[in-house]
């Protein structure tokens, strides 16, 4: 492809490493590209090539593997690059912010690197790159456009993120979040909730709000009950009904939220709090502002509004410094917790970030065995606790189209409100088959460590406007259309104008 060549004849491909956020942020940058005319590129398969004329790595610096990862996918796009003229690379996301012109030197063909303050200049970027001929670097300190204003591409018809706040306050001192995503800046209430009922209207029935520390919202405008509010606000949006939000501190969840969740319908009864570790010692190394007994007494009063919540949790396993002493007080916690599911971590050192400079770094072999027994503690709990769920009745929203075999059943799989993961025995009659986005009740008869299985008939299956969107983008006959005037699923637009070439 010549330089002169449109981009309106170009195809894309976005690859996410990490946490929502990402995936959120990969979404605004499909809907970026896609505002200035770039298609989808297929994704391939069975070890083939992307044909994508634009590959972007939207990346994670979390794990100490995060720099080999992106290399090593970067030194394989080197060929393919070769092979196919005209391709451009691009590196954004906290890897991005981080390595900043390091990228370029490690990688001389690797086209575009932007930050994570600025998604919205991508396209300008590839586009000067392509007409320059160089490799365009730009980082920014400062938030150019909330993540949320730009237009966007979901992955899903009937499921949406919504960021309320980006940024970080906190020091932990393995994290290394907060310096390349900045200080938080919170959204205002009007625009998260102009943006929930946009969705809905298009079709979403199940939102998560997102936020580095979702549960500080308001901190830049001064209102500590900010969150609460606008999780009952968010609650009463007509045709919402699922809410969920993550990751909340522990330092900073407070009572009023607990009612919230307890009083607004919409509001799932499942929680994600991460612990990081049960030792009081180790969370005062993590500069983690509260102690196993505060932890374990917010548990206990969210139990006490919602006996059915489902808990889980993130715990750090080999923390420098940590004793078998502050492992066995993990496992402590972890026992008294009664987690529904928790997501352990091998700690890794992180350049820049305080705990990697510290002494009494533990052994990789002790760390390896320290997490072998937590997993196995915790699948233990888990696995008591969905055993218990058999014989009871849970509303599912399907997730996926159908066709898992187990054995001789074909399954389609969905969660529960409280986000548990359900294989459901698919119905012979295609009529009485759910849509991805379509809820019914099942009775559960099987409990795994990290599943549940409803062998039972499907029970008032609910044809959804999720469903809906769903058949819409997929164009399936026979599917009533959302109602006239809402946006095609799939694609928001708020009417942010295109990003303007620079000098």
């Amino acid at each position: 492809m010549s330089p002169s060549s449109s981009p309106h004849s170009r195809s894309y491909q976005v690859i996410t490493y990490g946490c929502q956020m990402n995936a959120h942020d990969s979404e605004r940058i499909s809907g970026l590209l896609e505002s200035a005319g770039y298609v989808a590129a297929p994704e391939p398969h069975n070890g083939e090539h992307t044909t994508a004329d634009v590959v972007v790595f939207n990346t994670c610096a979390v794990r100490e593997n995060a720099d080999n990862r992106l290399y090593g996918n970067l030194g394989h796009m080197a060929s393919v690059k070769q092979r196919r003229e005209g391709m451009q690379i691009a590196v954004g996301g906290c890897m991005a912010q981080k390595d900043r012109e390091t990228i370029v030197a490690r990688a001389p063909w690797v086209d575009v690197v932007f930050g994570t303050n600025n998604l919205a200049s991508l396209p300008t970027l590839l586009e000067r790159a392509r007409v320059r001929q160089e490799s365009q670097v730009e980082i920014t300190e400062a938030l150019q456009n909330f993540p949320s204003d730009l237009p966007t591409h979901r992955e899903s018809a009937y499921s949406a993120w919504v960021s309320i706040s980006v940024g970080c306050n906190n020091t932990c001192t393995f994290c290394i979040v907060p310096s390349l995503r900045g200080r938080e800046t919170d959204r205002r209430p009007g625009d998260i909730l102009n943006e929930v009922r946009m969705l809905v209207d298009q079709g979403v029935c199940e939102i998560t709000l997102l936020g580095q520390n979702v549960n500080s919202y308001g901190v830049q405008f001064g209102d500590r009950g900010a969150f609460a509010k606008l999780l009952r606000a968010c609650g009463e949006v007509d045709g919402l009904e699922r809410l969920r939000f993550t990751s909340p501190h522990p330092a900073s969840f407070t009572d009023d939220v607990i009612d919230a969740m307890a009083d607004t319908p919409a509001l799932m009864h499942q929680l994600h709090m991460p612990l990081q570790s049960g030792s009081d010692e180790v969370l005062r190394a993590m500069r983690r502002s509260y102690r196993s007994k505060r932890f374990l007494s917010i548990l206990d009063r969210v139990r006490a509004a919602m006996p059915d919540a489902a808990i889980s949790t993130d715990i750090i396993v080999g923390f420098p410094g940590e004793t078998e002493q502050d492992f066995q007080d993990t496992l402590d916690v972890v026992a008294e917790a009664q987690f529904a599911s928790a997501f352990t971590f091998q700690y890794s050192i992180r350049p820049g970030t305080p705990a990697g400079e510290m002494p009494h770094q533990v052994p990789a072999e002790i760390v390896q065995e320290r997490y072998e027994r937590l997993v196995a503690e915790q699948e233990e709990i888990s696995w008591r606790q969905n055993t218990a769920l058999v014989g009871s009745t849970v509303e599912v929203l399907f997730t996926d189209g159908g066709g898992r075999k187990d054995g001789i059943r074909e399954r389609i799989s969905g969660r529960a409100r409280d986000n548990r993961l359900v294989h459901v025995a698919l119905p012979d009659d295609p009529q009485s088959q759910p849509r991805p986005g379509d809820m019914g009740e099942v009775q559960i008869t099987y409990g795994a460590p990290h599943h549940l299985v409803a062998d039972s008939p499907l029970r008032g299956l609910r044809r959804t406007r999720g469903g809906d969107a769903w058949a819409a983008r997929t164009r399936l006959p026979g599917s009533d259309p959302i109602p006239a005037g809402s946006a095609a699923p799939g694609t928001v637009s708020l009417g942010v104008p295109p990003v303007p070439t620079r000098s």
